[in-house]
Parts: structure tokens; sequence; C-alpha cells
């Protein structure tokens, strides 16, 4: 396996980092997780796109993993030279969420119908949406689901892909949980979304000291990969992003709380499973 990290950023607009989004290179293909701002570009560049994905995977619904689901679905229909429903797994109301991106793009959907002769069904989308346990089981390929605690935002979910003997497991935005740590049990790596308390509590704005209480810290995501065995544990959706220089300080935290190799994400970082 191999992970690549699409986009390494957070809500907040970056030049340099995309939104939130992992790609998950399996034995069956590739294994899109989130599909934040710049997906496709940054898919792009890592040599996939939006008709290799086997699966888009949403850990949750929260603006900035989803930012660019309705460029995924089009690109999905209008790059395929026949019927490729793009298969969505993810939390209760991913459903809606669908359908609510095909009502948003039924102008552009029928442009392009009228417009291309050869273009003669629709974009589509089969969608399962998960709570706990296997949800995809292909060749040697299981993917398993368990729940997560973004409160107030539920449900949330996280994902552990087995492949070949090999695991990674995806957190998506959380605080220490058991429905994590039963994922994280014995895992080659862990990709982990976190913020930096000590710096965000330096600000004082109510809008950004708010994100403490939903959101793991870097000692937090370090001490769940200690607590479960993980042997390397990937930082990533960094808040706030950091500045030239200060990315030590950012793997000395994590260092002081887990023995394994951590490693700072920037955008189309690839990790060797």
């Amino acid at each position: 396996m191999q992970v690549i990290i699409l986009g390494s950023g957070s809500p907040i607009p970056d030049p340099e980092r995309a939104g939130p989004s992992t790609l998950v290179r399996t034995s069956i293909g590739d294994l899109l997780f989130d599909c934040g701002r710049g997906v496709l570009m940054r898919a792009a560049a890592a040599g996939s796109g939006a008709g290799a994905f086997q699966a888009l995977l949403l850990t949750h619904l929260h603006s900035d993993h989803i930012t660019d689901l309705n460029d995924v679905f089009t690109m999905r229909w209008v790059m395929s030279f026949s019927p490729n429903p793009l298969p969505v797994f993810g939390p209760s109301g991913t459903a809606r969420l669908l359908h609510a991106t095909e009502a948003m793009l039924e102008p552009d959907i029928g442009y392009r119908l009228t417009h291309h002769d050869d273009l003669k069904w629709r974009p589509s989308a089969v969608v399962t949406e998960v709570g706990s346990g296997v949800m995809l089981d292909q060749g040697t390929v299981r993917v398993t689901a368990a729940p997560t605690d973004h409160a107030p935002v539920r449900p949330t979910v996280g994902y552990r892909v087995d492949d070949e003997g090999r695991s990674v497991v995806i957190a998506g935005d959380t605080v220490p949980c058991a429905g994590l740590d039963r994922l994280c049990a014995d895992a080659d790596v862990l990709v982990h979304t976190v913020v930096r308390r000590d710096l965000i509590e330096q600000f004082g704005l109510p809008r950004l000291t708010d994100v403490l209480d939903y959101h793991s810290s870097v000692p937090d995501a370090a001490r769940t990969a200690e607590r479960n065995g993980v042997r390397k544990l990937i930082l990533t959706h960094l808040v706030p992003a950091p500045t030239p220089g200060t990315e030590q300080e950012w793997l000395d935290q994590a260092a002081a709380n887990f023995n394994g190799e951590v490693v700072l994400a920037s955008d189309l970082l690839a990790v060797e499973v």
C-alpha cells in the first residue's frame, strides 16, 4: 500500500496546502478519503483522478472535507466513456448530500447532455451509509469503519484499510475515543488530523479556541498512536499551518508522547506502507 496526502490543509485557504484529502493506493486501486479544496488538482499530480477512484469515503460532512465533492462527481461523469457510478461511503446523511449535490449541478448537467451527443447518461453515485464494521471487502482489501467523536458534528467515522498484511487508519476529525482506538490497534500507519493547542490558545479568539474541544491536539494524536501500538503517525489537517522553520516543534510535541515514527504532512507526501 501507499498513502498519498493530497491535501494537508484545513478550512483556512492556504496557497501551499489543499483541503483535507488522503489517497490510499491498494491492490484493488485508489481509495479517496474526503475531498477537500483542490483534491482533483492534487490527484492529477499523483497520477490519479476521479475516474480511477475505486471509492470515495467520507469521514464526516463538515464543509472543508467535502468542498470539492461536486468536482469529483462531475469529472467522474464527463471523463468516463460509459456509465461509471461513483461509489461513496460515509456517515448517515451522505445520501442526502449526494442528492443535494446533484440538484445543485442540475443546470450544468443539462448543458452537458445537450451539448455532447455521446453523453447519454446522467452522473450517478452508489451511496452506502456506514457506522461500524466491515463495509468493503474485495480481494485482499478490507475496509472497516468505526464511530469517532467530533461532537457536535454527528455522526462521524474513521476508517481502517487492511491489505496484504498492512494497515492504514484514517482518523478524520475527532478527539480521542474508543472507536478510533479499535481501528488503530497494531496499525502500521495512522493519518490523524491535528491542531496546535498551545498556538491557538495564544490567539484568544472564541472562533478559534472553539475548535479545541472537538479536535485532537498533537499530543492527543500521539497518545492515541502510542496506546494502540501504531508504528507510524502522519500529522495532517494542520491548524494553524506551520510557518517555515517551526516544523520541528510539531514533531517534538508528538515524539514526547509516541515512540514510533512521526511524519508532518505536506501536499503530495507519499508514504510506503
